[in-house]
């Protein structure tokens, strides 16, 4: 399990929920229908997501968003997408590649502490903070 996925469910999802997405991480099959379910994620702990104001939803205003909170370059992606699942990749490529597509996809920046996460909808735009 990647420690970006693990402290994503440790810290952002309910506590109801994370014994289950957390055993649901450990086999390949089981991730896949985590990652298919992200469209509709009913499972935030609300408490550390902050949705994303419509007027600041470009992905050059979230990248400034998370840079100054504390994100490096890099990043992971979890995503609908296969072409980004799993990666590390630029932190604002990212984001570029995400933001909009109607992929359900997170982007951990800092591992359990700071992440983009964005759902089907539009406008369902998130700021993980911890």
């Amino acid at each position: 399990m990647n420690i970006h996925e693990e402290l994503f469910v440790r810290n952002f999802i309910t506590p109801a929920k994370r014994h289950r997405y957390l055993s649901m991480l450990e086999s390949k099959k089981s991730r896949d229908k985590i990652i298919a379910g992200l469209y509709h994620c009913l499972d935030l702990d609300e408490r550390y997501a902050t949705l994303i104001q419509p007027n600041e939803q470009h992905f050059e205003l979230i990248y400034k968003n998370l840079k100054s909170k504390g994100a490096t370059d890099r990043c992971y992606a979890m995503s609908t997408n296969k072409a980004i699942d799993t990666k590390e990749l630029e932190l604002l490529d990212a984001l570029e590649l995400v933001i909009g597509q109607g992929d359900g996809a997170l982007v951990s920046c800092i591992p359990g502490k700071l992440a983009y996460f964005e759902l089907e909808d539009p406008g369902e735009r998130y700021i993980l903070e911890r």
